[in-house]
């Protein structure tokens, strides 16, 4: 029977010290925000878009730390513990092209939707209630399963390392992630991204480098050496060695990654809502950042990690001698705490305690946003009360906050009992989330998906994708049960079929009977009114149907930008340019907000980032890991450069999402000390 790493008082202090102090940090910051940055997240359109006017560098923490869940770090150690060295690259490349496509999206829909506040608005603007109900369906589902599963992985690690029950773990990690969301709203959850980010990108970096110079590991060399005098044979590996790029498990199991991750993502109004909130000259920069550097979590601390485990596992040294970890041990992602606790102590497993309530809530607290926003504005406003006031809306939006709090801890308390495991969900949900990803992507790129097309292509998609992944489980297993369902290739050609059909089916649905619309509607999205705030005059002079209507290309963008840029000293926080309603007025006479500036700056902006989400598959997908699956096992001389380059890519990723943003964001804090300033002196 496994033991341990550390004490029940341990989780339940840890928990719950930091649920408390999150929340007191989160009240302040609040506050500070509306006393001296004008910024009040009791009006909706802060709490659900930030006022559409997060910096660059804020966006690029909080993208890094919409990405960098628990499965970055401690579970990537875990596969590549499974797999060995290639499976961090599958992995790390996964999240990048992700990342840099929904750079793309996110710009196009800052022309073409300025005003959305989740996905599914553009959703039921173009297609109507039906298409609606599907897709509120489709978010929900992959909401709750992507969280579900997330806070289920953090309480089963939680139990594995302290002992405290699973299920007041998974009671108590979301509790606290309430209450600083129902008040600060996704501006709240900007900033304790921001938190989380820094705090975890310090505790993987000092646990790296911490386990690597250990003396039982013994630096580069050591851990090489001592990798490969271990007797453990990898099937389908090149030779079955843990130090090749040829595996095959790998490398299915990235693939499948691969679409889950984009369902996840594409198919989660969060991830578009953090786009709807960063200012227009953010959006791309700060995706682009984020793409590059996050190859550095599971790439540096899951290779080290994960191959480090293998060196200690069967010497003395190791915490549970002679006991070796168990394959549900592994799938639980238990890797990480033992490899900490038998290297570096119980202080560095705490630590590891830290990072992974930090991971989850970042991820708890975007999923209570989303689906609070849902709840509001696509169910409550669309459906209930279309007159309800902005206080209205935002009271739905915090009551949303809470239920999806308390319905997450049930969900997770539920696939608790049916026995599913993070290894499970991974399989699961590219198959029920993927359907919806292509319509949805031709609802903004495509003038001619029709409704029929988007409903049935999503439809037919989730079942073609459904069938096939149990029959191949029952086909090759004889089965269909939790364990059966893990298997790689049934799960990889369900992905598959999920993620790619639908786009068939619409497509000749939509040809068959044909109908082309205009993009003016989507101007008709306007801003949540609300009297106590100021109109701005600014309007278009280019006519809404040239500004979206027209093929997207680049245009000469003059270097002074006359929108807001946040941070001006002395300006108020920026906000959306406001024009009179667009909701009833004839199409012709629809006005887009944006002048035309901003518009030739989108156009230049959307080129850069298509061409560099092909650069970004050519290079992380194709030119990079391809070429090195061969006959081939690392030389000691290649891992040391793999291991130095994966170093350095960490420290990057710090640079970029911890110091750029207080770089970026120095006139806002500089702002905010001065007005604390004096009204302390005015005070005295």
């Amino acid at each position: 029977m496994a033991v341990a790493l550390l004490a029940q008082a341990d989780g339940y202090g840890i928990i719950i010290g930091l649920s408390v102090l999150f929340c007191l940090i989160i009240l302040g910051a609040v506050r500070i925000q509306k006393l001296y940055l004008s910024e009040d997240s009791d009006q909706s359109e802060m709490f659900m878009v930030a006022n559409r006017s997060v910096g660059t560098g804020l966006t690029a923490s909080a993208v890094f730390s919409s990405w960098m869940w628990i499965n970055e770090s401690v579970f990537s150690a875990a596969y590549a513990y499974k797999w060995g060295i290639a499976l961090p690259i599958w992995w790390a490349t996964g999240l990048s092209f992700q990342i840099a496509l929904m750079a793309m999206l996110g710009i196009v829909a800052k022309l073409r939707v300025p005003y959305a506040h989740t996905s599914l608005e553009i959703i039921k603007m173009r297609y109507g209630r039906y298409a609606h109900w599907l897709f509120i369906l489709l978010n929900l589902v992959n909401n709750i399963f992507g969280c579900g599963s997330m806070i289920l992985a953090g309480a089963q690690l939680v139990t594995g390392m302290t002992g405290m029950h699973v299920i007041a773990a998974c009671i108590l990690i979301p509790a606290g992630v309430v209450t600083y969301t129902a008040v600060g709203g996704l501006k709240a959850t900007f900033l304790t991204d921001f938190l989380h980010t820094t705090v975890a990108l310090i505790l993987l970096i000092y646990f790296s480098l911490a386990v690597l110079t250990n003396e039982h590991i013994g630096g580069f060399s050591g851990l090489y050496e001592r990798v490969k005098a271990t007797d453990d044979y990898i099937p389908g590996n090149y030779e079955g060695s843990l130090l090749t790029m040829k595996s095959k498990s790998s490398v299915l199991f990235g693939l499948v990654l691969k679409f889950g991750n984009l369902a996840l993502v594409l198919m989660d109004t969060a991830f578009w809502q953090k786009s709807f909130a960063s200012e227009v000259h953010s959006t791309v920069p700060a995706y682009g950042l984020v793409s590059v550097v996050i190859l550095a979590i599971p790439w540096c601390t899951g290779t080290i990690i994960g191959l480090s485990a293998r060196a200690i596992e069967k010497t003395p040294i190791w915490f549970d001698y002679p006991n070796t970890l168990t394959t549900t041990q592994v799938n639980s992602g238990l890797v990480m705490p033992y490899v900490l606790r038998s290297l570096l102590g119980k202080g560095a497993t705490n630590g590891l305690l830290v990072l992974i309530f930090m991971a989850i809530t970042s991820t708890v607290s975007s999923s209570m946003i989303a689906v609070s926003s849902i709840i509001s504005l696509d169910f409550f406003r669309t459906y209930v009360n279309p007159r309800a006031s902005d206080r209205r809306t935002l009271q739905v939006s915090h009551w949303g906050v809470f239920f999806h709090g308390c319905f997450m801890a049930g969900f997770a308390i539920m696939l608790e009992y049916a026995g599913a495991t993070n290894n499970w969900s991974t399989y699961f949900r590219p198959i029920i989330s993927c359907p919806g990803i292509l319509p949805l992507i031709l609802t903004l790129l495509w003038s001619r998906q029709t409704t029929l097309g988007a409903i049935l292509g999503a439809i037919l998609g989730l079942f073609s994708g459904l069938a096939t992944w149990l029959s191949l489980s029952w086909y090759w297993s004889g089965a269909i049960n939790i364990q059966t369902t893990q298997d790689q290739v049934p799960g990889l050609y369900g992905a598959i079929v999920s993620f790619f059909s639908p786009a068939l089916y619409s497509v000749v649905i939509s040809l068959i009977w044909p109908s082309r619309f205009d993009w003016r509607e989507f101007l008709r999205i306007d801003l949540i009114e609300d009297d106590s705030q100021p109109n701005s005059s600014l309007q278009s002079k280019v006519p809404s149907s040239e500004a979206v209507n027209e093929t997207l290309r680049a245009g000469n963008v003059s270097e002074k930008d006359t929108y807001l840029i946040s941070g001006e000293k002395g300006s108020p926080t920026p906000s959306p340019p406001r024009t009179q309603s667009n909701a009833h007025v004839p199409l012709d006479d629809v006005v887009h907000p944006f002048d035309e500036e901003t518009i030739r700056h989108i156009k230049k902006w959307f080129k850069i980032a298509c061409i560099y989400f092909v650069v970004n598959v050519l290079v992380t997908i194709v030119l990079w890991p391809l070429p090195l699956y061969r006959d081939w096992i690392f030389t000691k001389s290649f891992f040391g450069g793999w291991i130095t380059m994966a170093i350095i890519w960490h420290f990057a990723a710090i640079f970029a999402v911890i110091f750029y943003p207080i770089h970026d964001g120095r006139h806002e804090i500089a702002r905010a000390v001065r007005g604390m300033v004096n009204e302390v002196r005015g005070k005295k």
